[in-house]
């Protein structure tokens, strides 16, 4: 949120030609953004609709308030979190990743669902797995499930693919065909448990928020695929600052990323070089961020400094 805001208060994008030129915000110019990057109404150089409005007024909001909740890590967001705390009102305090502060969810049936017994199975081959799931608000068209089949079918990797709604077609035939490698799920899953499970070696997703956190913590890298929202800062954050992922971007801008794209992403970051280059630097934020939350880590001494101004404030 602080980066479009500054983007928008500071006229950032008047002098952007197009959606692919690069340009760095107000105060933090190692950072490269385009217009792709942010969502409405951050994309538009004089936004005046009334979902401009709303934002600006929520945030107006928020600057009256005792203060901000933040999930995730200190180590993750200190940039950002040292700006707002020196520029901004209210104070944020860094108190997450909370996935790691639930419990998983019991199945109610004393049988392993499908997906656990396929991952299971994909463990005793030693054949590592991509997980691949896009949340449950952002649409793929027909046609980019249609490519994303393909990609992963002429990957030769193995997969469990979620997807949504039991109407979807990825073409005749298919889940015949990769049956061998390849599982296509139309139920709900655990997904915190399936990327906890020790084969699966790593997630294309869209880079929504709950979903990256889970990632990091499970030390599983990134295949960054954002469609809406919030998510495409969140995949710049993932890719180029953290360093624990790689990105799938669509040809000509909003448009359909072919299978070849698919497939030899998908092998890059499973089997290639950069794919362990990033595997490596997850596994090291992925301990940090679960001693965050241990006795003494950065979100644990945040939750008591926060408690501590709350109750001296009440």
């Amino acid at each position: 949120m602080i980066i479009p805001r500054l983007v928008v208060e500071h006229g950032s994008l008047r002098d952007v030609k197009s959606d692919d030129e690069l340009f760095s915000p107000p105060l933090f110019p190692n950072i490269k953004l385009c217009r792709r990057d942010l969502n409405e109404p951050f994309n538009d150089p004089e936004p005046r609709e009334p979902l401009f409005e709303l934002v600006m007024e929520s945030g107006r909001a928020i600057a009256q308030s005792s203060g901000i909740v933040v999930n995730s890590v200190y180590e993750l967001e200190s940039i950002y979190v040292d700006f707002f705390n020196r520029e901004l009102n209210p104070k944020a305090w860094c108190v997450g990743p909370l996935c790691t502060a639930s419990p998983l969810k019991q199945l109610e049936s004393l049988a392993e669902p499908r997906w656990v017994q396929w991952l299971d199975d994909r463990k005793a081959k030693q054949r590592p797995v991509l997980y691949v799931a896009f949340g449950t608000q952002a649409e793929n068209s027909q046609s980019q499930l249609m490519e994303i089949g393909i990609g992963l079918e002429r990957s030769g990797v193995d997969f469990l693919w979620v997807v949504r709604g039991k109407e979807v077609e990825l073409g005749d035939g298919y889940e015949e065909r990769v049956a061998e490698r390849g599982m296509v799920e139309r139920e709900w899953v655990e997904q915190r448990k399936i990327l906890k499970h020790e084969i699966v070696r790593g997630f294309l997703s869209h880079c929504g928020w709950n979903s990256v956190p889970e990632s990091i913590c499970a030390e599983v890298p990134i295949l960054a695929w954002p469609m809406m929202a919030e998510q495409p800062m969140n995949a710049k954050m993932v890719v180029e600052e953290l360093g624990i992922g790689l990105r799938v971007k669509e040809e000509g801008g909003g448009g359909v990323a072919g299978w070849e794209k698919v497939k030899d992403l998908v092998k890059e970051l499973m089997v290639g070089e950069r794919g362990e280059e990033v595997g490596k630097k997850v596994k090291e934020l992925g301990k940090k961020a679960k001693t965050a939350v241990e006795e003494g880590g950065s979100s644990w001494c945040s939750l008591g400094l926060m408690l501590d101004e709350v109750c001296r404030k009440s």
